[in-house]
């Protein structure tokens, strides 16, 4: 056995014997074998809490096996004849995601399909044994291995910081590249990339493939990901499609559309299937969801021409080590805290309803008396980034600087979708071959002249006028063209893909331009920045009273695995989607208390609302309660962007809250208490506090400056006494 040890720094590969090291590493983890539910163990170990360090590493432990691990999870591939995954474990609790062997990856180029790795004829497939290995074979007609290569985790885009950020982790660790060829497709070199990060249970996997040749050739679809996963359910009968696919398995993939604003429901690239070669599954009719492949449902459909790269999907796999709804949410924030750390900018901004000039610069000076940072023409304003004249140009340019000269960012609405341009320009129904039937109804399509064209307006308008926002409304949601005659698309068979990567062109230019993305789809994997927390707009037209406890809801439920950067709030300062006077904030003066709460609701949830009116303040006394809540805001800024944990959701009937956690900052927690009742509320509430990081003792500083130092219970809470006045709201800092 080879004993050298080469540094990481150069290659990134321990020759060390695997027995000894994971067995270390199973004592090292044992006790996350328990249950969380109950907040009821805690370790400096625990991976989701502490900066304890789990560095990625390879390990190759012959010439025909290697590892990939961190301490909390591990990959382990058999290399000979051609590689297959064999072992897939969750470090932390010693479980085996794996149940069989599947191909690396499966490829349709020219209508044929191929496997990439190697394949094992297996006769039970509810568990593997390593000494099966000695069965692999090459596979008769799949890509063959030609090589590994091991480098440092590098940015997929370039990214540039321009607003106030929370602490995002760097994304370090070790990727991991398989190369392949086939002796049917010349020039064509096939790579499988793996990335193991650093310190988080999350390895991410996608495939790429260049032509060096001379041929082109038609890559029709791409599965880069196959694993025929345990199933963790057991189910006698009931359809695939049906059953509950809870899994300690966690994936996302950058593949993702559909306006829910929530990952789940974005998510186009996963698909469960059941396994019929799975016989010892206890499904009678073999349904069970035992395998998950990653690909694009409509496929690829783009040819790939001499010299030219593609890029499939990526896949991110986080491993899961409780069931735990709050532990796992904050297990996803963590993940987009390492590999998307620009949703961690959080700007403070109004949102503008301008008819001219003069009212931009107004609300300019606004922003800058009470502390605000950012000004986005909201949608119904005058700007038109679709008009690339040079007076349209350099109007633009000249609000912008006025803007950066007092401080302030300033940015834009533009409008993709939901509207139709002409028949030669919309998306084209493959149905009817005319336009309409798009996600929206009609809609552009993204590689017709029109929008090619959209596209290069509005990187020229950002490129000259220094704007800093980018507020776009109805990107693509996955609608497909039957067009033949647009320039940047060959049919139908092309259009989603090609629609979907012009989209991401033009979000990795921005955020490497600096430039803040508001964008209603889970874009957040290729450079978007927020999202909505997920509403209802006509609730914008109920009453106040209405309004401060579905927004509390939202907050609730739009923070399970969101950061609070993540998602953007609505604060209708002016009339929106009807209701009467009971409804709205204007004149702000008279409806005061109404405004600070609503401010101190979204502030105190770290949830930046867009107050989307003519101004921010009508009056002396307007403006100083503004400044007091942005004062108070920026005082805390740093826990109040930490990740929620959820005490009790808003039902009207009762005390609700929620409480942002840091174990690694000065203030360990911040607590936001509401009072929807008209009576005062006085009781004691149990408060959580493991995932503050505290493990004796806690002292909470009230709303009043009144400091109270208490003992946690053994389960990490104490029982707070708070008193919350009626109709309104208390907090405490924890330290």
């Amino acid at each position: 056995m080879l004993k050298n040890i080469i540094d990481r720094k150069w290659f990134g590969i321990r020759f060390l014997g695997l027995k000894a090291k994971f067995s270390i590493y199973s004592s090292a983890f044992l006790f996350l074998m328990l249950s969380f539910s109950s907040f009821a163990r805690q370790s400096t170990d625990d991976w989701l809490l502490f900066a304890k360090p789990y560095p990625a590493e390879i390990i190759q432990d012959s010439e025909s096996e290697l590892v990939i691990t961190n301490g909390l999870v591990q990959r382990s591939f058999y290399l000979a004849p051609n590689p297959v995954c064999y072992d897939f474990k969750n470090l932390m609790n010693g479980e085996q995601l794996l149940r069989s062997v599947l191909p690396e990856a499966v490829v349709n180029i020219d209508g044929k399909e191929y496997k990439v790795g190697g394949e094992i004829n297996l006769s039970e497939k509810g568990y593997f044994l390593k000494e099966w290995l000695r069965d692999v074979e090459n596979g008769e007609n799949n890509f063959k291995f030609q090589r590994y290569t091991v480098s440092e985790i590098t940015p997929h885009f370039p990214s540039k910081t321009a607003f106030w950020t929370g602490q995002p982790l760097p994304a370090k660790g070790i990727k991991l590249s398989f190369s392949y060829s086939h002796p049917e497709l010349n020039g064509l070199a096939l790579h499988v990339h793996y990335e193991l990060f650093d310190n988080i249970p999350l390895i991410a996997k996608f495939l790429t493939i260049e032509n060096d040749g001379k041929q082109t050739y038609k890559i029709d679809q791409v599965k880069h990901e196959l694993l025929a996963l345990v199933e963790e359910e057991s189910a006698v009968v009931g359809a695939t499609e049906k059953m509950k696919k809870q899994h300690q398995l966690y994936i996302e993939s950058n593949f993702a559309f559909n306006n829910a604003m929530h990952a789940e429901l974005s998510n186009q690239a996963s698909h469960w299937k059941m396994d019929s070669t799975y016989t010892s599954q206890v499904n009678y009719n073999l349904e069970t969801p035992a395998i998950l492949e990653v690909y694009p449902d409509k496929g690829i459909g783009i040819t790939l021409a001499p010299n030219q790269k593609f890029e499939s999907i990526r896949s991110y796999e986080l491993v899961l080590d409780s069931y735990d709804r709050e532990r796992n949410g904050l297990a996803r924030k963590k993940m987009y805290r390492t590999i998307a750390p620009w949703v961690l900018q959080n700007p403070i901004f109004m949102h503008l309803v301008s008819k001219n000039d003069e009212e931009v610069k107004t609300a300019i000076e606004q922003c800058v008396a009470t502390g605000y940072e950012a000004l986005i023409l909201s949608f119904g304003s005058h700007i038109d980034m679709e008009d690339d004249s040079e007076n349209n140009i350099a109007r633009w340019k000249s609000l912008a600087v006025y803007a950066h000269t007092r401080g302030i960012k300033i940015g834009g609405y533009s409008l993709f979708s939901s509207r139709s341009i002409d028949p030669a320009n919309d998306v084209i129904s493959p149905i009817t071959g005319k336009p309409g039937g798009a996600f929206f109804g009609n809609a552009p399509c993204l590689a017709s002249e029109w929008g090619l064209d959209y596209l290069k307006k509005l990187k020229r308008f950002y490129s000259e006028t220094g704007f800093d926002i980018f507020e776009n409304d109805g990107p693509y949601p996955g609608d497909v063209c039957a067009s033949t005659s647009h320039p940047g698309h060959q049919g139908l068979t092309d259009s989603q893909w090609i629609q979907m990567n012009l989209q991401k062109d033009l979000y990795h230019w921005m955020n490497g331009q600096g430039i803040y993305i508001n964008a209603p789809d889970w874009y957040f994997l290729d450079g978007s920045n927020k999202i909505a927390l997920g509403y209802r707009e006509v609730n914008f037209s109920l009453s106040r009273e209405q309004q401060k406890i579905l927004n509390r809801q939202n907050i609730y439920d739009g923070t399970w695995e969101k950061t609070p950067s993540m998602g953007w709030g609505f604060v209708p300062l002016t009339a929106y989607h009807g209701g009467g006077a009971d409804a709205v904030l204007e004149p702000l003066s008279e409806h005061l208390k109404d405004y600070k709460q609503l401010m101190m609701q979204y502030y105190g949830a770290g949830v930046q609302a867009c107050y989307r009116g003519p101004r921010l303040y009508d009056t002396k006394e307007t403006k100083e309660v503004v400044v007091g809540v942005i004062d108070w805001y920026k005082k805390h800024r740093e826990i109040l962007n930490a990740d929620i944990v959820r005490l009790r959701r808003a039902d009207g009937k009762d005390w609700d809250g929620w409480m942002h956690v840091d174990p690694n900052g000065k203030e360990k927690g911040l607590t936001m208490l509401f009072n929807p009742t008209a009576e005062p509320i006085q009781k004691s509430i149990n408060v959580p506090l493991y995932f503050t990081g505290l493990t004796d003792s806690a002292t909470l500083v009230f709303e009043n400056g009144e400091e109270q130092t208490l003992a946690l219970n053994r389960d990490f809470s104490v029982g707070v006494p708070v008193e919350i006045p009626a109709g309104g709201y208390t907090w405490f800092v924890i330290k």
